[in-house]
């Protein structure tokens, strides 16, 4: 056992915040820690980190067990450089560098002085088992992983954005190694390829994960078991975030069906016993009933699940076959000398009912896309044809179309001024805007409450084409699911914008790839773009040279994902060169191995000579395998 929280009980003032909350962690456990805002998720990892009291129960952490916690706040040292921050994980190794250097030189002035010798080689094998010769490897590694390749790693911190001071810190812990790893949101600020390294790096990783994400993709891939955090109660589940969603249905339907029968047998005793209780024949019999009610250990009654929203889109009027066509279009941004192009030559038709979902890099224009074919931003070149009968919704994740001075009810209703009241409220209640939250003004609602909003506009506005722009930030576990199923069930055409995996894995028949050069389409959901199937070819379009597909998973060596021609034949180039890379690697720690039980044997403790010899063989070698190494990590990126 890593660590431990038992019967812990927490309040904020009067306000319950956890009862009798029990969680153990093995090591090599996988967690994911999930809850509504406000569930009290921070609060737990905060006592379970040591940063916060509680009225009662027990927290037990392992002797020697370090924490690692990423908090949405870096804790960084804003005037430190990124490679010194990330150095200074090291510190201890460093030092023992220093001693090293010194007692060489000491050595030299001293050859005959063999407790130098014994307390070198004792240094040494210190330095070596933490891995002290791959430092700055391991530091490149981890901040190209994680989207750091092109930064000079002289940068300050204070000149880092939020959302890269986040990514600095995880990096930071991930080179730290703690025994239990506790991450809070880690997949914010993340793009595809940094989001899919981090996967596959945790899969690796030697220690305990607790993880809370609304990520539901990134959950499947990682954890083994669930803790739901639901009005002060946790429950543990086995399995990934999918398989919890199916256990705890079953599980409250079993606690339900179990509470109920046994409220039928306790009804059954009970009118026995009114009915016999005074009857002298059988008093007797009743009063054993009555006994065996007293007795029993009654099953506690189920929690109903919590109200989750309702989304349902649908339209009245059905569009023609050929709903956009989209040729050759090219989209600038800036102003001066600042413009720049985002893309060019970009074709794009969408069909009837057709559900397809644009994914890139950021910064490629995804948004500025959907502006522009609906008009909103002005286009450099091409030509953008819309058929007859389509009739739009737009969901802009800035929701910039809101009137921030209305009350929630206002600003559906004054859109739908003919629709009494009821109506008006029983589509905000489908959203889970009730009570007093409909008069709050629209620019007190908390970024979900904004976007439910917005939801409630569209199922009234029925709208025959929808276009979307990430309709999934900002949205509870919950929320997300209910829109996975209601854009699943709509029966018109989708075009959008997202980084969800999860829900470019339910909803999408095709993905579309943005690169600067223009978009390349695949067949099927998430999971054929990843696998790289082979993309789709129109009449009009020549089979193109294709940008890589983001891939799912990596394998040993590289990303497997459809190429073109050249680029297979680099592929082949970079395996040769990694296997070639490898050999030299393992000949070289063998070599380095052998020289290690040599100096640290009798014969280089009376031969000064040859013990200088191995000490320069051993540095060269190192100096030899840093560089071995960094050309391996940047081969296998």
């Amino acid at each position: 056992m890593i660590a431990s929280l038992e019967q812990i009980t927490k309040y904020y003032g009067a306000e319950l915040i956890l009862d009798h909350v029990s969680l153990k962690i093995e090591d090599q456990d996988r967690i994911g820690l999930i809850g509504v805002n406000g569930a009290g998720k921070s609060t737990l990892l905060n006592i379970l980190s040591g940063d916060l009291e509680f009225e009662s129960g027990e927290r037990a952490i392992t002797s020697g067990v370090r924490i690692g916690f990423l908090r949405q706040n870096s804790g960084l040292d804003r005037s430190s450089t990124i490679l010194a921050e990330m150095r200074s994980v090291f510190a201890p190794l460093y030092e023992i560098e220093r001693q090293m250097e010194a007692m060489r030189i000491r050595m030299r002035q001293f050859p005959d002085d063999h407790t130098l010798l014994e307390e070198y080689n004792r240094l040494h094998t210190e330095f070596e088992a933490g891995d002290g010769y791959l430092i700055d490897v391991k530091i490149n590694t981890i901040l190209n992983g994680m989207g750091f390749a092109g930064r000079d790693r002289e940068t300050l911190i204070s000149a880092l954005s939020g959302g890269e001071k986040t990514r600095l810190a995880l990096c930071k812990l991930l080179l730290e190694e703690p025994e239990l790893l506790i991450l809070d949101e880690p997949t914010n600020h993340l793009d595809f390829k940094t989001l899919i390294w981090l996967e596959d790096y945790l899969k690796g990783y030697k220690g305990a994960l607790l993880i809370v994400s609304h990520d539901r993709y990134f959950l499947d891939s990682l954890v083994t078991s669930v803790c739901e955090l639901d009005r002060t109660r946790l429950t543990r589940y086995p399995g990934n975030y999918t398989k919890f969603t199916q256990l705890r249905e079953e599980a409250y339907a079993r606690q339900l069906k179990l509470y109920e029968r046994q409220q039928e047998e306790i009804a059954r005793l009970q009118e026995y016993v009114d009915k016999n209780i005074v009857r002298a024949t059988s008093a007797k019999s009743a009063k054993s009933k009555r006994k065996a009610i007293e007795h029993m250990e009654l099953v506690e009654k189920p929690l109903p699940p919590q109200k989750r929203a309702h989304l349902s889109f649908s339209y009245d009027v059905e569009p023609v076959k050929e709903v956009l066509h989209v040729r050759d279009l090219a989209l600038s941004v800036g102003e001066g000398s600042e413009r720049r192009q985002l893309f060019k030559g970009l074709r794009l038709d969408v069909l009837r009912g057709e559900k397809i979902a644009i994914i890139g890099e950021n910064g490629v224009g995804k948004s500025s896309l959907l502006k522009a074919i609906q008009g909103l931003f002005p286009i450099d070149e091409g030509k953008v044809d819309w058929g007859k009968n389509v009739y739009l919704s737009y969901y802009e994740q800035e929701n910039t179309g809101l009137h921030d001075e209305k009350t929630a009810l206002d600003e559906l209703w004054d859109r739908y001024p003919r629709l009494y009241e009821v109506t008006v409220r029983t589509v905000l209640g489908n959203v889970l805007l009730t009570g007093e939250d409909v008069y709050k003004k629209v620019g007190s609602l908390s970024g979900g409450e904004r976007a439910k909003l917005k939801f409630a506009i569209m199922m009234l506005r029925k709208s025959n084409m929808l276009i979307l722009d990430e309709p999934t930030n900002h949205l509870d576990l919950d929320t997300k699911e209910a829109l996975d199923k209601a854009l699943g069930e709509f029966p018109g055409t989708i075009l959008m914008v997202s980084h969800d995996r999860y829900l470019l894995s339910k909803v999408p028949t095709k993905i579309a790839e943005m690169t600067p050069a223009g978009m390349t389409i695949y067949q099927g959901g998430y999971a054929a773009y990843a696998r790289g199937d082979r993309p789709i070819l129109t009449p009009e379009q020549p089979e193109p040279e294709p940008i890589p597909a983001v891939p799912e998973k990596k394998s040993e060596a590289s990303t497997t994902y459809y190429r073109g021609k050249k680029q297979r034949a680099e592929d082949a180039k970079r395996r040769k060169r990694l296997d070639t890379l490898e050999k030299e690697i393992a000949a070289d720690e063998e070599e380095i191995q052998r020289l290690t039980e040599f100096m640290a044997g009798e014969e280089a403790a009376s031969d000064y000579e040859k013990l200088t010899e191995a000490a320069n063989r051993m540095e060269e070698l190192q100096q030899g395998l840093t560089a071995k190494y960094e050309e391996w990590s940047e081969l296998s990126e």
